[in-house]
């Protein structure tokens, strides 16, 4: 009896000691510039595969979907993940869940630090409070990505909701040649909107044959409403793979609200993305923004790197 209890506790020493060195390892095995990226962070993360992945969890919110309370794994745990690159430098790829009052400023933030923001959507219906879903991309140097994402990433949890102005009934009507000759683009009235349609003519897409045109959704719009003083706009933008981030940058600086970057197509060729906008302010102001983004478009040069 003794000697098979003196058998077990060696047995439970010598797995106890492997354990550990197995701890010890894995710890070790983690780069040391990933470690600084999470003291630099201070955020928890793991290293598993040959990847660094930041946990950014929304366990500050109290989420429901359809009245269901939903716990922060169920969907809502934010990351940002980098791996190495051929070259040596690192790779960057992330998905931050968002409120509504957070999206533009933390995208303004991430922009103004030279991280792409790549897309921008909703994972559920019936989510009290609603969020959204900003993925991002980024290279270079492990240090040089945590400090260039963390502006963003702090605003998180932070921003404000904007208080809600009433909508004034009366004003000047919007002057809709102005809008017009601002925007470089005739429009369309249709009871109290003016839209201004702009098709992308500077390259051809087909769909087994077809002509895909500005009337098959191959377009960016700016649809006006309210008045000339206090007008609001929405709208979309086709654009191609190197033109997001400059248009990107354009709406921020202008004061517009990106609210979705999406396909609505699949296969498609060459790749276009569309971009959702929204605005509100003096109707010139709103038309000098779209033409702004407008004049980002066409312009050539190599697509996004990321395929390569």
């Amino acid at each position: 009896m003794l000697r098979l209890m003196k058998r077990g506790m060696l047995i439970l020493w010598t797995s106890t000691c492997m354990t550990l060195t197995g701890m010890r390892t894995l710890a070790q095995d983690m780069p040391s510039d990933y470690q600084e990226v999470l003291k630099s962070l201070d955020r928890k993360g793991d290293f598993k595969a040959g990847v660094l992945k930041v946990n950014i969890p929304r366990s500050d919110l109290k989420i429901t979907i359809q009245g269901v309370p939903t716990p922060t794994p169920f969907g809502f745990g934010g990351w940002i993940a980098l791996t190495k690159a051929a070259d040596g430098s690192d790779v960057m790829m992330g998905d931050l869940v968002l409120l509504q009052e957070e999206v533009n400023s933390v995208m303004s933030a991430l922009l103004d630090n030279g991280i792409d923001v790549t897309a921008l959507h909703n994972h559920f219906f019936w989510d009290e409070p609603h969020v959204f879903y900003m993925h991002v991309h980024g290279m270079g140097k492990a240090a040089d990505l945590a400090r260039r994402v963390k502006p963003g990433l702090d605003l998180i949890g932070h921003v404000l909701s904007p208080a809600a102005k009433p909508f004034p009934a009366t004003g000047t009507p919007l002057d809709t040649e102005k809008l017009a000759k601002i925007a470089g683009h005739a429009g369309e009235q249709s009871g109290a909107v003016y839209k201004i349609t702009v098709g992308r003519e500077d390259f051809e897409m087909k769909d087994h044959g077809a002509v895909i045109n500005a009337r098959m959704g191959l377009n960016t719009w700016a649809a006006f409403f309210g008045t000339q003083e206090d007008a609001v706009v929405a709208g979309d933008v086709a654009m191609l793979e190197n033109e997001i981030t400059p248009v990107l940058k354009t709406l921020r600086k202008n004061g517009l609200d990106v609210v979705a970057i999406h396909h609505h197509m699949t296969v498609d060729r060459p790749v276009v993305i569309f971009l959702h906008y929204w605005g509100r302010g003096p109707a010139e102001k709103l038309a000098t923004a779209f033409k702004a983004a407008l004049d980002e478009l066409g312009k050539g040069g190599a697509g996004h790197g990321m395929g390569r």
